[in-house]
């Protein structure tokens, strides 16, 4: 009986080494192809506005295009990663930017020296400006001169809305503040305001989609669109959005989203 005893013993032993063996080499190896999966499944979330044409919004079927949507899409494929894209709004985007809940933002965003402070900006993608637009209609506002004592539309955080504060005083106008450029420009067609200042591409692609509206003076110069990730949280997506950009450049690809939206002529 010791003898059988000892046996079964050695046979119990063996198949428990056996089996931690065989378990260290599966948790193993578990555990490297789940690091490799997590490099791999690596996905961006990226925060975009609702309507900024001809930057992005939504087609007849409801899909988001754009400049900003189609760069997006080329720069990623040309670098291999993967992103979700959110729209948001801008300023929900940004705010979604600053509170971790995305990991980056391309909304026809105006590289600053006040926003570097707090955002990593890529190299620049579209050179922009800012111009006057008011009703199509409109025979009496034909310069900033005329609009003392009126009201002047804006969008929430945009260049346009930094550009008219800048001369608000000078030229005696007040603001009124709207969190879409389609509510802005409706605000200026009921005569709620006069005028309103807005980025030069998307409202010269809002003119001539039929808005409604007319340019009212001389663009004046702006700062250029970068796509943005909070101050040294992604610096490899910035690294690999240039990459993906310059490559774009150099292929022909990007002028030829450029054309697809916005006409020289």
């Amino acid at each position: 009986m010791k003898k059988w005893g000892k046996s079964l013993g050695v046979v119990a032993l063996a198949a428990v080494l056996v089996l931690a063996l065989a378990g260290c080499g599966s948790s193993t190896k578990s555990d490297g192809a789940t690091k490799s999966a997590d490099k791999t499944a690596k996905k961006y979330i990226i925060g975009t506005d609702t309507t900024f044409a001809p930057f992005e919004f939504q087609d007849a079927s409801g899909k988001y295009v754009g400049v900003d949507i189609d760069l997006l899409k080329a720069v990623a494929d040309d670098q291999g990663f993967t992103y979700e894209l959110k729209p948001l709004g801008f300023n929900a985007a940004v705010a979604a930017l600053e509170s971790g809940q995305v990991d980056g933002v391309i909304a026809g965003m105006s590289i600053t020296t006040e926003r570097q402070k707090k955002y990593d900006f890529s190299d620049p993608y579209y050179d922009s400006g800012v111009v006057m637009a008011i009703k199509a209609d409109n025979t009496t506002i034909h310069g900033y001169g005329d609009l003392k004592g009126k009201t002047v539309a804006v969008k929430t955080g945009t260049e346009g809305a930094t550009f008219a504060e800048s001369i608000k005083n000078q030229y005696g106008f007040k603001l009124a503040y709207f969190d879409d450029s389609p509510t802005m420009y409706e605000d200026v067609k009921t005569g709620n305001s006069v005028a309103c200042f807005e980025d030069y591409p998307v409202i010269g692609y809002g003119i001539s989609q039929g808005n409604g509206l007319k340019m009212g003076a001389d663009m004046e110069k702006g700062s250029s669109y970068g796509f943005a990730t909070l101050k040294a949280k992604h610096p490899e997506l910035v690294e690999m959005f240039n990459k993906g950009l310059a490559n774009l450049k150099s292929s022909g690809k990007y002028q030829e989203i450029l054309d697809s939206y916005i006409s020289a002529k």
